[in-house]
């Protein structure tokens, strides 16, 4: 899954591609690279973001979703607005991916109204603006995995179908260094749910934490995370470095097959 994000202040590539035309052209060239799906978003979600306006989330996702539509390559619109997340349901989205998880009043009737759209369900501590100010579990692996469980029944309770879902454990999203590591070490746990896992641990914070590198210069360590998750049952890993990631894990699928 490549990341298109179409936002002025993204932890990582915020304002690269915040026109509708550059955003467009950065997809195209993950494509090019070999991204399965695109993930665009139109509103940060980095630890202390703020959240925007309905309209102005609309007014970047909207054009660049309706401009990618017809390349055939699966769009994901990463949002937790039931508004947003209904018009980009009616111009071609594959899938929402909900940083809240489908929490929000009418989300989960919205996704089930529209019985092929796939949703990603994460899980996050507390809200973009606060949850890294002081993130606790007793255990972070059950916590997690029971979180995710409550939501996938939710699903199921509207008509969302368990071969529509995944879910995302929400790697940086209210959790300190150990806890992270801790979720990493432990995917597989996550993975015997039943539903696809999808990590998403490109050039974050907790990378930069332990080989001191800034976010620009995390392409080494977005890798090694990116194999490890695939190595712990991820389906899917959403990534910025889309022809790196690619082939890195083409050597690990080929190395497997021999043993199958």
């Amino acid at each position: 899954m490549g990341v298109v994000n179409i936002t002025p202040d993204s932890f990582s590539d915020g304002g690269l591609y915040h026109s509708t035309q550059k955003a467009i052209a950065h997809a195209k060239n993950l494509i090019e690279e070999g991204a399965d799906i695109l993930d665009i978003g139109g509103e940060s979600t980095r630890p202390g973001s703020q959240p925007v306006s309905i309209n102005e989330e609309l007014n970047r996702v909207i054009p660049v979703l309706e401009a990618l539509v017809s390349t055939g390559t699966p769009i994901s619109i990463d949002t937790s607005k039931p508004e947003v997340m209904k018009y980009a349901i009616e111009a071609g989205a594959f899938m929402i991916n909900d940083i809240n998880a489908l929490r929000s009043p009418g989300a989960l009737e919205i996704v089930a109204q529209n019985d092929y759209v796939r949703v990603c369900l994460m899980h996050m501590q507390g809200a973009p603006s606060n949850m890294q100010e002081n993130p606790q579990y007793k255990d972070i692996v059950s916590e997690v995995s029971n979180f995710l469980q409550q939501r996938i029944n939710a699903a199921h309770a509207v008509g969302i179908s368990q071969d529509r879902l995944v879910i995302d454990p929400g790697f940086g999203f209210g959790k300190t260094l150990q806890h992270n590591l801790e979720l990493l070490n432990q995917l597989d746990k996550l993975a015997i749910l039943g539903i696809p896992v999808l990590a998403g641990l490109s050039r974050k914070s907790m990378l930069g934490a332990i080989t001191g590198n800034n976010v620009n210069h995390r392409i080494h360590e977005s890798i090694a995370a990116a194999l490890l998750a695939v190595v712990k049952g991820a389906r899917i890993v959403r990534v910025h470095d889309v022809k790196a990631s690619k082939e890195a894990l083409a050597v690990y699928h080929a190395v497997k097959s021999c043993n199958t």
